[in-house]
């Protein structure tokens, strides 16, 4: 019995690289629906889907909608493909810190002039 050992498994990253740049947008949206729900009355009425807990349910809830279908988009388009991943880390985790600040109130009130 003979072993081919010229034969070459390449595994693709797309939808891996899909999972984690989405990840990391889905994260900035909530802190870019939080910071327009401080800043702008019309999008804190916008985003209240249950009133008792306010514009919080509208905010992750589109955040969280957004992100999904953000995920689904990528995965599709990036199925079987091998995507640069230390890109897609630096934007995913750039996202991420932006959506920290965009979630700390004396950043936020720095923002608005407040």
């Amino acid at each position: 019995m003979t072993m081919n050992t010229h034969d070459t498994f390449e595994l693709t990253n797309g939808p891996g690289a899909a999972a984690i740049l989405s990840a990391g947008l889905g994260c900035f949206l909530v802190g870019l629906f939080f910071l327009a729900e401080d800043a702008v009355p019309a999008a804190k009425t916008f985003f209240t889907f249950y009133q008792p807990s306010g514009a919080l349910s509208g905010t992750t809830t589109m955040a969280v909608a957004l992100w999904l279908i953000v995920w689904f988009a990528l995965a599709r388009a990036w199925r079987g493909k091998t995507v640069s991943m230390p890109w897609v880390n630096a934007a995913a985790f750039l996202l991420l810190a932006l959506s920290f600040l965009l979630t700390f109130p004396p950043f936020i009130d720095f923002l608005q002039g407040k």
